[in-house]
């Protein structure tokens, strides 16, 4: 357990990483991410917002239960649209299963369930 607070550290910024690329992308290419993924431009632009927000809480460690609850939130959203709307498979077609979204709700869990470790900001 000696480098424990390390590796959260380490996890957080990754999941952070990907989770504010992902709102970048949607906010800044909106028409055409709202078209991708089936919704509205103010729903996306909504997604957009919330992956940027819980990004920067997890990377930063301020509210990080909160703000991984939230991208948890946005990725049974994405399991949900995967499965039901998409049908697509746990591995899906070229990689694009629901695996990766398991992954980060799970990687998410672990973040809610630790604090995000030592190393936060404001908990």
């Amino acid at each position: 357990m000696r480098f424990a607070d390390a590796a959260l550290l380490l996890m957080r910024l990754m999941v952070a990483l990907v989770f504010i690329t992902s709102g970048w992308r949607h906010i800044t290419n909106l028409a055409a991410r709202a078209k991708g993924i089936g919704m509205s431009k103010g729903f996306t632009a909504f997604l957009g917002v919330a992956e940027i927000a819980g990004g920067l809480g997890v990377a930063f460690g301020v509210l990080t239960q909160l703000a991984a609850l939230g991208i948890i939130l946005v990725m049974l959203g994405a399991i949900q649209k995967k499965i039901f709307v998409w049908h697509t498979g746990f591995w899906g077609k070229d990689a694009s299963g629901w695996h990766y979204d398991l992954l980060f709700i799970l990687m998410n869990l672990v973040i809610i369930t630790t604090n995000g470790g030592r190393f936060t900001l404001w908990k």
